[in-house]
């Protein structure tokens, strides 16, 4: 998530302050991403170092005021322009997750699956609620729009993250990967019943077929 280009778009509207900042960025998100006061203004010094913002005077409380420059424009609007680069996805804990589990001694891969499953469910339903009451009070300003977005685009991620489970699941079924792997055991020792007195030999012989030998 860039921090850094959500501030010079706040900043865009006119002058703030950093606590200022941070609360239009979650007005505007729903707080989905919840910001602290000091990720606020460490990166504003790394903004005004690069040029791209500036301090200038305060406000009737005191408070150092951030305004956008015209470099900070140039690079807020270079970045509406440009996709977001998808050849370098960020790290996802749950698919991290599943390929750790697979081939784990003693893992359930399958009850991993239908828990997070579960937990995924009840997260789509919490944002179609949340999507419900958006729509019933009408967005009538730009941050109940902006949230709207926001939140339909978790039920979408949300939803096609339970797809992919059913996948994997499915996958899995398919190759016989669901169940645990417990530790390798040693092969078991002939026991005095399969085993009979080569009269030949004076050597113990086994009955049956010889047994394959793992490498």
């Amino acid at each position: 998530m860039s921090i850094r280009h959500g501030l010079l778009a706040l900043l865009e509207h006119g002058p703030r302050y950093g606590s200022q900042l941070r609360t239009e960025f979650e007005s505007r998100t729903g707080s989905t991403w919840p910001l602290n006061v000091g990720q606020v203004y460490t990166t504003l010094n790394r903004l005004e170092r690069d040029g791209l913002v500036v301090q200038e005077g305060e406000d009737a409380a005191g408070h150092a005021l951030y305004l956008i420059t015209r470099a900070g424009r140039a690079e807020l609007h270079s970045w509406f322009r440009t996709p977001v680069d998808r050849a370098n996805p960020p790290r996802d804990e749950l698919a991290i997750k599943l390929a750790m589990a697979v081939g784990a001694p003693g893992v359930d891969i399958r009850a991993v699956i239908q828990s997070q499953r579960h937990h995924t469910i009840r997260a789509m339903q919490d944002y179609t609620r949340l999507k419900a009451q958006a729509l019933a009070a009408v967005p009538t300003n730009r941050d109940e729009v902006a949230w709207l977005l926001v939140l339909e685009q978790l039920i979408f991620q949300t939803e096609a993250e339970a797809r992919w489970l059913d996948h994997c699941e499915s996958r899995l079924i398919r190759l016989s990967l669901t169940q645990p792997v417990t530790a390798a055991q040693p092969a078991a020792q002939p026991s005095a019943q399969s085993s009979t007195e080569d009269p030949a030999a004076g050597n113990p012989a086994t009955v049956g077929p010889p047994t394959e030998q793992t490498p």
